[in-house]
């Protein structure tokens, strides 16, 4: 275990017991702890949770994130012995977060309604693929599964291939986030009134909420919208174009930016052109604009492209990997990642806490736990008062 005075955070004495594994549980447990919050995360003897192995490279280092700021407890939840130590933990905290499948928590003796009687200040948030009711509710749900059903799989990608994936675990994450809003939203009215509950967060309903007006032109219009690859259909010029040496991302969309992008290409007519002079023109003669553009910006190097528009204040910028990340001044000013002394991999860069607070800014004051259970002696002492 290795933990840092750093500074506390808004959730500050916060306990959270953290049940479940891979991403949306764990990802929310990550955010709290971020905030301030004392996680507990609950993990089965041995292996523990998947994530430890989880990422890419020679070096798999996703656990050193997710896992950051959390305190592992190993419980098997499948003996009356573990049940116990779970409902004595979470009798002791302010927020039990799990994203097991529906029915696993009562079957392991753990109903979130009997676990409040015994702790009704108790905040449940309850992560699962199709939610705790309707007739899906009991059917396997991956990331993947709810990002499909939530509509998101489908608009993804290029229109002649098969539906594409983001490129991150994007439902997980999304439903993780939903989950730590629906905890903070639940400790305002406990605040209040002193009583907790339960926040139900289904994995393809938090997609759902990012999907702009997906469904809501379809009830209107009948429109269906289709996958579009990297154009957003009667928005122009708002694309990835290339360069000599790599590709670059223009958003001159409105009216005046696009003004001051025709200036930047040397073409002040196109901004006069009827075909392309309004909004809506531009929306109708995409393809032969976003032409036009291309055509442009390949005589020129990106560090070329990016100084140009930047001189004439078009919203533009690279697309950046991991690399460019590192060596970004702006990153680096805002300490928007950070690095950790690995005692396994060495120097981990990661992103940092965030969103940032004046006065009480997150930190991360604990490393991933390195083995399963390490700190479930240091948890039953402060928490429980009791030797493991």
């Amino acid at each position: 275990m290795t933990e840092t005075s750093k500074p506390n955070g808004p959730l500050h004495e916060l306990k959270v017991v953290e049940m479940g594994q891979l991403i949306a549980g764990p990802f929310c447990g990550q955010l709290l702890g971020d905030m301030g919050a004392e996680v507990v995360k609950i993990e089965p003897p041995g292996k523990g949770d998947p994530m430890r192995e989880w990422g890419q490279g020679d070096k798999p280092s996703w656990w050193r994130v997710i896992g950051r700021n959390k305190y592992s407890v190993a419980v098997d939840l499948r003996t009356d012995e573990g049940q116990q130590l779970a409902r004595d933990l979470i009798g002791k905290a302010d927020v039990l977060v799990e994203n097991f499948r529906p029915g696993a928590l009562e079957k392991w003796n753990l109903d979130p309604e009997e676990l409040r009687k015994a702790n009704p200040g108790l905040i449940v948030s309850r992560m699962s693929g199709y939610g705790q009711t309707g007739p899906y509710a009991q059917r396997p749900g991956f990331g993947l599964i709810g990002e499909g059903f939530g509509g998101l799989r489908g608009i993804v990608g290029e229109p002649d291939r098969m539906p594409s994936r983001v490129g991150i675990s994007i439902g997980d994450s999304l439903a993780a986030t939903y989950g730590c809003m629906g905890i903070l939203a639940a400790l305002h009215h406990r605040d209040k009134t002193g009583e907790g509950q339960i926040i139900d967060v289904a994995l393809y309903e938090s997609v759902l909420q990012v999907m702009e007006s997906y469904v809501a032109d379809y009830s209107t219009s009948g429109h269906k919208r289709q996958r579009t690859g990297a154009i957003l259909p009667k928005i122009a010029p708002s694309n990835v174009y290339p360069c000599r040496d790599g590709d670059f991302l223009i958003g001159g969309n409105q009216d005046p930016i696009f003004r001051r992008l025709c200036d930047a290409m040397g073409r002040p007519d196109l901004a006069q052109d009827p075909r392309y002079a309004t909004h809506l023109a531009r929306g109708e003669n995409q393809t032969e604009l976003d032409g036009i553009i291309a055509d442009w910006t390949r005589t020129l190097a990106v560090a070329e492209l990016e100084a140009l528009l930047l001189e004439h204040g078009v919203p533009s910028g690279k697309v950046y990997d991991a690399a460019d990340m590192l060596a970004d001044p702006h990153y680096a000013a805002r300490e928007s990642v950070v690095t950790l002394d690995d005692p396994e991999l060495g120097p981990v860069t990661m992103q940092n806490t965030f969103p940032k607070f004046s006065s009480t800014p997150g930190s991360i004051r604990k490393q991933a736990p390195r083995s399963v259970g390490e700190d479930t002696a240091t948890i039953l002492e402060r928490w429980l008062g009791r030797s493991a």
